[in-house]
């Protein structure tokens, strides 16, 4: 059973680790080290739902119905347009108290905005549902598949947990309003490009 767990281990992993935009955000409420807990346990336990749809062959709704990536990939890309404005205006703004002071959103619009990072991407259902599902394939024994699911589902709790615990190594450098400017507009450029990716 080690096999099947360490392949699923080592797929789920490479996927999540690009940095996309549900990474992005993960990594800003940890260096604002806020809700970071609920936050991570949101990503890792909605791709613990999708990996495990994945590896029942779930995907083939995809299949059934054509223009559900299309429409996913617009939704996904008027969210990500609008929140990294959102971003780029704070850095124009440039007001930083509140994360200076230790303060941020609420616990229920940072788990509104991580689900929607989350669920409104495109590229999740790819990842999970399309590519973990696909190589789980090559596993055909119910214990082997469940191995297999376990080692992906593992996967996502390390990487969101260490992403959002391990900013915290950052914060020294997150001490002025510049640093946080800075990444803001970073933030903004990364959703920006991916928003520009899906719809082209």
């Amino acid at each position: 059973m080690l096999t099947p767990a360490i392949t699923g281990f080592a797929t789920a992993f490479a996927l999540i680790l690009a940095i996309g935009a549900q990474n992005a955000f993960v990594l800003r409420q940890g260096l604002a080290r806020a809700h970071v807990f609920w936050l991570c346990l949101l990503c890792a336990g909605s791709d613990a739902i999708l990996i495990v749809a994945g590896v029942l062959g779930f995907g083939a709704i995809v299949g059934l119905y054509p223009m559900l990536p299309d429409i996913m990939a617009w939704g996904g890309a008027l969210f990500l347009l609008v929140y990294g404005a959102l971003r780029l205006w704070a850095a124009v703004k440039g007001n930083y108290t509140m994360q200076l002071s230790g303060q941020t959103a609420g616990l229920w619009t940072t788990l509104a905005t991580g689900a929607a990072f989350t669920w409104l991407n495109p590229h999740v259902y790819l990842d999970t549902l399309g590519l973990v599902g696909a190589v789980s394939t090559q596993f055909t024994d119910t214990a082997e598949k469940t191995a297999f699911a376990i080692g992906a589902v593992t996967s996502s709790f390390v990487f969101f947990f260490g992403l959002g615990y391990g900013a915290r190594l950052l914060a020294p450098m997150m001490q002025s309003a510049r640093a946080w400017r800075i990444l803001d507009v970073l933030i903004a450029l990364v959703m920006w490009a991916i928003a520009i990716k899906l719809i082209s």
